[in-house]
């Protein structure tokens, strides 16, 4: 169903658009050396470019809605993924200068012998809680939250248009648990006799679990709680783990 009064065009097109940027950042992480669809020497870069695209599809499918609860909701995600985007990406900065590289071939082969949440537990902790908020997952339901805007930005969806966008969302859910796997947990490196993808899968399988913990835990924050969060302690703590990272990679030089 489409609203009467909805852009029928921009409408029809955002969760198309959804989709793509998902499955687009899955082409470029590598399940094992030999299963990859992408090889990108800068492949860091160009995942959060795409990250950074996702308010956008947000904001143009609750504009075109031509619903208020649609707009409070797609300006509230606007507000939270911008906020907790920058600390996303500062984040993952201290696995690349211990690594030296953008590509994630190289930055999982460099955690051979120790991997990067051990190394990195402050950056680990930061990219973990803004990939809560870049998903939209409890307690960062803030754009959807049903109580307050119906279903925010979401309202107007229904049927295989409703389905794109879970889907698409589930696939960046799936995306980003694995880049934190090939981040911080050493991607597909483990004893020998397991293959190296399944390695991978494991990995991620539990750290979806632990991104799914906290739905039958934790309330929803306010969305003043939510903006001081990103802004007033992620933010600074992703600077100091750069801080550390500089240092420590000038020790091991």
């Amino acid at each position: 169903i489409v609203p009467k009064q909805a852009d029928r065009f921009l409408f029809m097109l955002a969760p198309t658009f959804m989709m793509a940027l998902s499955v687009s950042i899955l082409a470029l992480i590598p399940l094992s050396p030999s299963n990859v669809i992408a090889d990108s020497n800068v492949a860091i870069l160009v995942i959060i470019a795409v990250l950074s695209l996702s308010p956008l599809a947000i904001v143009v499918a609750a504009w075109a809605s031509n619903n208020k609860y649609s707009l409070i909701g797609g300006l509230r995600a606007l507000h939270q993924t911008t906020s907790y985007a920058i600390p996303l990406s500062l984040s993952v900065l201290g696995v690349v200068l211990m690594s030296g590289s953008f590509s994630l071939m190289s930055i999982v082969e460099s955690q051979r012998n120790a991997w990067f949440i051990m190394l990195q537990p402050l950056g680990a902790i930061v990219f973990f809680l803004a990939a809560l908020a870049e998903l939209e997952r409890v307690p960062f339901d803030i754009p959807e939250a049903e109580t307050e805007v119906v279903m925010g930005w979401e309202t107007e969806y229904s049927g295989i248009n409703y389905g794109i966008i879970m889907t698409a969302a589930y696939v960046k859910f799936y995306a980003l648990a694995v880049l934190f796997t090939e981040l911080f947990l050493g991607g597909w490196l483990g004893p020998e006799p397991v293959p190296p993808a399944l390695w991978t899968i494991i990995k991620t399988f539990f750290v979806i679990t632990l991104m799914m913990i906290p739905r039958g835990v934790y309330p929803r924050l306010r969305i003043d709680q939510m903006l001081r969060l990103g802004w007033t302690r992620l933010l600074p703590l992703s600077l100091v783990n750069i801080i550390i990272s500089l240092v420590a990679v000038s020790f091991m030089a």
